[in-house]
């Protein structure tokens, strides 16, 4: 979120979250003047399944039964393929109508982490829902693809609630590791971030060094020019958040997203898919 030049990537999947996730990607762009990208990606399973028809069907009734099933296949890839282009253009749509000026639209086939992978090198920010399809269906979990593209993409991950409100009070997990630093780094050089009121939070033990690396956080926040306050909660990470989001009306959390190593990995991995699930608001994951 930080080049001007940098696009903002936006997933839309045809679910209920695709709105939310192009009012939030114009949001961004009306502070930012980026430009926007809407990917759709069609899966790999919804590409004609390959059939063994080498059963004992006579030659000519197995070559017309080929044909046919040739055809029934090219057609329903032709359908698959306008119905991706019809979810692109009703967000086009939702963008034009906010008056973003700069909109393109992509349809890929393939993995969606690897798709993001490979179009977010110029990206600023990679969105996406929190669910997809089947929210209606699985309100409890996540989006399948969702954990993939946090853990394949570098760039910071905004997930989209249901529906979108302007944003102005942001919550920021602050646990003092190297990703936290890196989030609030990045705040204070984002024009996103400029004139909305910060409130970092540590949930634990409110030790000297904790204590330090928060007031330095905010300190860099106010430096930047940004209004910001700190706090140390004790509790569990995804429970205090939680509630404090919800008490407090935040529009926005932030936080570190996943580490490298692998069992660093499922341990933070695992309180931030509880806090993205949890959470009635966006959330911003930043590796």
């Amino acid at each position: 979120m930080e080049n001007q030049a940098e696009k903002i990537v936006a997933l839309v999947d045809g679910s209920i979250y695709s709105a939310s996730v192009c009012e939030h990607a114009a949001w961004i762009a009306q502070r930012t003047d980026a430009p926007v990208e809407l990917l759709h990606v069609l899966g790999r399973r919804e590409a004609p399944e390959k059939r063994d028809l080498s059963g004992s069907i006579m030659l000519g009734a197995r070559t017309a039964l080929l044909q046919e099933l040739a055809e029934l296949d090219a057609q329903r890839a032709k359908l698959i393929s306008h119905r991706g282009r019809a979810i692109l253009e009703d967000g086009r749509a939702i963008l034009d109508k906010a008056g973003v000026s700069e909109v393109t639209t992509r349809l890929r086939q393939g993995d969606v982490s690897e798709t993001v992978s490979e179009v977010e090198k110029d990206a600023r920010v990679v969105m996406v829902g929190k669910r997809g399809e089947a929210a209606d269906f699985a309100r409890g979990h996540l989006g399948s693809n969702l954990e993939r593209i946090i853990r394949a993409s570098s760039k910071p991950v905004f997930v989209a609630s249901r529906a979108f409100r302007p944003i102005a009070k942001v919550l920021v997990a602050h646990d003092g590791g190297v990703s936290a630093m890196k989030a609030v780094d990045h705040i204070a050089r984002s024009t996103v971030f400029q004139g909305l009121a910060i409130h970092l939070v540590t949930v634990g033990a409110p030790t000297a060094e904790v204590k330090k690396g928060l007031d330095g956080a905010a300190a860099l926040l106010r430096a930047a020019g940004i209004e910001a306050t700190s706090a140390i909660l004790p509790g569990q990470p995804e429970t205090v958040l939680a509630k404090l989001v919800e008490a407090e009306g935040f529009d926005l959390l932030v936080m570190g997203a996943y580490g490298h190593s692998r069992i660093r990995s499922l341990i933070i991995g695992s309180t931030t898919t509880a806090m993205i699930r949890s959470c009635k608001v966006p959330v911003v994951l930043i590796r």
